[in-house]
């Protein structure tokens, strides 16, 4: 089990780490003390419908789409697979762009902005992150951060099919996002449907190690471990002082006295 003093800094280390991986990050240290507790979340109200909805998803991971990512990442080199998450990740750094210039972040949407058109250029259309290689960095944003910037902060827990843990405003600002995902405006549409599934499976792919990390009851660690990860996304990584830090947190040595 991870100490509380030391989650702090496995969060600020977590910042390139991929939604759902951060989450699953942010669970290790959420779960300290906190598995046995069985109290109902005043965050997940709806949690009858959306523990079926997790049912059906969960099934259908199991048989379909966790096969096919297993198989991919058993057939698929690692520069291949590295250059298609490279690829949907620079695609991203549009919706970046706006929603950083819709919360006021002018720097993060000069630096997305950069990214975007470095790697697509000299990356080959994104295949290659070359950006980061120049140390050009910047925070994804989204149009549920953006809701959230602008005071939508507490939001229930929701449950999608298919499309899984997410909250009544991040379910929200979905068709904003879809709308600044370039892969929306591709006229073909068999050529969109390819895409569409090979950014699902990779995304897949990328998440079979990080299943072992998932302990006890699976809804409540993976929807506490979403919620805790979208608000250290919404806070840009400011966690806050911790009171059981070695500096902050002062004891009497008599209280621990027989």
């Amino acid at each position: 089990m991870p100490r509380i003093g030391t989650c702090h800094s496995t969060l600020r280390t977590a910042r390139g780490l991929s939604l759902v991986t951060m989450a699953l990050v942010l669970a290790g240290c959420a779960s300290t003390g906190s598995q046995t507790s069985q109290a109902p979340d005043p965050a997940d109200p709806w949690e009858g419908f959306n523990r079926k909805v997790f049912v059906f998803n969960d099934v259908l991971d199991r048989y379909a789409l966790k096969p096919v990512a297993t198989g991919y990442r058993t057939i698929t080199p690692d520069p291949l697979q590295q250059g298609v998450g490279n690829f949907f990740s620079n695609l991203g750094e549009v919706r970046t762009t706006l929603n950083s210039l819709l919360q006021g972040k002018p720097a993060n949407a000069g630096r997305s902005t950069s990214r975007f058109l470095v790697n697509s250029t000299m990356g080959f259309g994104g295949l290659f992150d070359i950006a980061s290689r120049m140390d050009v960095k910047a925070d994804d944003e989204d149009f549920g951060q953006t809701l959230a910037t602008w005071g939508w902060q507490d939001s229930r827990y929701l449950v999608l099919p298919l499309l899984g843990p997410s909250t009544l405003r991040d379910t929200s600002g979905l068709p904003a996002d879809m709308a600044t995902y370039p892969v929306t405006y591709v006229e073909d549409d068999a050529v969109r449907a390819g895409l569409t599934a090979l950014n699902i499976v990779d995304t897949r792919a990328g998440l079979l190690d990080q299943e072992e990390m998932i302990q006890g009851d699976r809804y409540r660690f993976i929807r506490d471990a979403y919620l805790q990860s979208r608000q250290f996304e919404i806070s840009d990584g400011e966690l806050g002082d911790d009171p059981f830090a070695a500096d902050d947190f002062e004891y009497d040595d008599a209280d621990f006295a027989d």
